[in-house]
């Protein structure tokens, strides 16, 4: 069942507008309500880490902050449940996490990216 909530990313975005991002937990993936923009993941390791496996906002939504707004619900989710993340996404590993270097605490320690 989705869980539904605020995401809050300081300054991305720039509209002041409050997008809601839920927790698809039967698709593995947060999304926005339109399900249009979203992040998928994979469990592993017995359930201890998240691995952020691919990112998606559509060419009409691109521009507004909604890829960051996912991977910080991703991460605020992943440090609420004591995981870990992979980040093995090219979004989360090469712009998301240089921008927002105060999630790297979260990201797992053995092995930098997942070999799918």
């Amino acid at each position: 069942m989705a869980t539904k909530g605020k995401s809050e990313a300081d300054g991305d975005g720039g509209s002041g507008n409050s997008i809601n991002v839920a927790w698809n937990e039967a698709q593995q993936r947060f999304e926005t309500e339109d399900k249009e923009a979203y992040v998928e993941y994979v469990i592993r390791l017995n359930g201890k880490v998240m691995d952020l496996v691919h990112t998606f906002v559509p060419p009409s939504k691109r521009g507004l902050g909604l890829a960051s707004l996912l991977c910080v619900a991703a991460f605020q989710h992943a440090q609420s449940h004591s995981l870990s993340i992979i980040p093995t996404c090219s979004y989360v590993s090469d712009t998301f996490l240089p921008r927002n270097p105060s999630w790297k605490s979260v990201v797992h320690t053995e092995g930098a990216k997942s070999n799918i």
